[in-house]
C-alpha cells in the first residue's frame, strides 16, 4: 500500500447535489475559488470530516478529474450518522471539509478482470472499469442489488457497455450466480469485489481455490477481530519522537502513543480507511485490519495502529 503520498486537507463546496437511486444521493465537490484539485487513480476515497467529529470515508467515483470529486452516498438507517449527515444536511452551496484521497484498493494491471459489485459498492468500480477499458484489459461486471430502483448507476452502465454489465436486481432475478463466475479458477484474471460483508464472505469462500492475489477486496466495516484482553502487555519504541512506551491488554497501539503525546493520523479506529497506517521498522506485527492482503501482512512492513498488535515483546515504529 502506498504511505508515502501526502493527503490534503481542504474545504469544499457542494457545487450539486443529485438523488441517483433510492435513498442514494451524489454530491459534486470543488474548490470554491476553482483551484485544481490533488490527483487520484480508481480506488481511491476520501474522508468527510463533518460536524460533532463525524469522519466517514466515500470512494471518488467520477472520472480521476482535478476540477471536481464526485462522492455517492447511501443512508444508512442503522448507521452512526455520517450517512445521515450527508443526506440531510450538505445541500448544495454547502461547504465540507475533506481529507484525502488515498488508495487502499488500488487497480492492478491485468489482462483480464472481473469485477463484482453489490449495492453502493458500485462506486470504488465506476473509475475501475474506465481504466480497464483505457488500457484494453478485457473485462466483465457482476452488480447485485436489492431492487432496480436501489441500485445506483445501473441505467447509465447498462447503456455504456452493453452486455459486459450483468445487472442483477435481487427482487427480479435472485442473487448473482457466483459459482457460475467463480467455479472455475482464471490465473490471468484479477477478481475486484466491493460490497455488503455477505458478498464478500461469498466471494471469499469461491476464490479461496483461486491463485494467490487474485481477488481483491474493499470494506465497508471492520472484520471481527479476536478480543484484544487475551492479548499480553508488549512495547512500542517510537522512531521517530523517541521514547518507548507500553501498551496493556485491551489498549491500541494507536491510544498508547496519544498517551505518550504523539498525534498520528486516524480516522474509523476500525481498521478499515487507512489512515493510521504505520511502516514497521522491526518486531512482527500481528495484523487484524480489513485492508492488507495476506502478502502484505507476510511481510510486516506496514500495520493499522488502530487495530492491530504485536506478535513479539517489541515493536519499533515509524512515528
Amino acid at each position: 500500500m502506498d504511505t508515502t503520498r501526502r493527503e490534503a486537507e481542504l474545504d469544499l463546496v457542494v457545487r450539486k447535489r443529485t438523488v441517483i437511486a433510492k435513498e442514494v444521493v451524489e454530491l459534486v465537490l470543488s474548490s470554491r475559488s476553482g483551484e485544481e484539485l490533488p490527483p487520484w487513480d480508481a480506488g481511491s476515497h476520501v474522508d468527510l470530516l463533518l460536524d460533532d467529529g463525524l469522519v466517514r470515508q466515500y470512494s471518488l467515483c467520477g472520472r480521476p478529474a482535478r476540477d471536481e470529486w464526485r462522492v455517492a452516498v447511501l443512508r444508512e438507517h442503522d448507521g452512526r450518522g455520517g450517512s445521515a449527515h450527508v443526506h440531510d444536511r450538505l445541500v448544495e452551496g454547502t461547504s465540507v471539509r475533506v481529507r484525502g484521497p488515498r488508495n487502499n484498493f488500488p487497480l492492478v494491471p491485468s489482462p483480464r478482470y472481473l469485477f463484482i459489485a453489490g449495492g453502493i459498492g458500485i462506486t470504488p468500480i465506476l473509475p475501475m472499469l474506465a481504466s480497464a477499458e483505457e488500457a484494453g484489459a478485457h473485462w466483465r461486471l457482476l452488480y447485485g442489488g436489492r431492487t432496480r430502483l436501489s441500485m445506483a448507476y445501473s441505467e447509465e452502465l447498462a447503456e455504456k457497455y452493453g452486455d459486459r454489465v450483468v445487472i442483477c436486481p435481487e427482487d427480479a432475478s435472485g442473487r448473482l450466480d457466483l459459482d457460475e463466475w467463480l467455479g472455475t479458477p482464471a490465473d490471468d484474471v484479477l477478481v475486484y469485489c466491493c460490497g455488503p460483508e455477505s458478498l464478500l464472505l461469498a466471494v471469499e469462500e469461491r476464490c479461496a481455490r483461486w491463485r494467490a492475489g487474485s481477488l481483491r477486496l474493499e470494506r465497508f466495516v471492520a472484520k471481527a477481530v479476536p478480543d484484544s484482553t487475551d492479548h499480553s502487555f508488549f512495547e512500542v519504541e517510537l522512531a521517530r519522537t523517541g521514547g518507548t512506551v507500553t501498551v496493556s491488554p485491551g489498549e491500541t497501539i494507536l491510544a498508547a502513543v496519544e498517551r505518550a503525546g504523539v498525534r498520528p493520523p486516524y480516522s474509523c479506529e476500525q481498521g478499515t480507511c487507512g489512515t493510521c497506517e504505520t511502516k514497521v521498522l522491526a518486531g512482527t506485527p500481528e495484523h487484524f485490519d480489513s485492508l492488507l492482503t495476506d502478502e502484505e501482512r507476510d511481510e510486516g512492513k506496514t500495520m493499522m495502529i488502530c487495530v492491530s498488535r504485536a506478535a513479539c515483546p517489541k515493536l519499533v515504529l515509524d512515528l
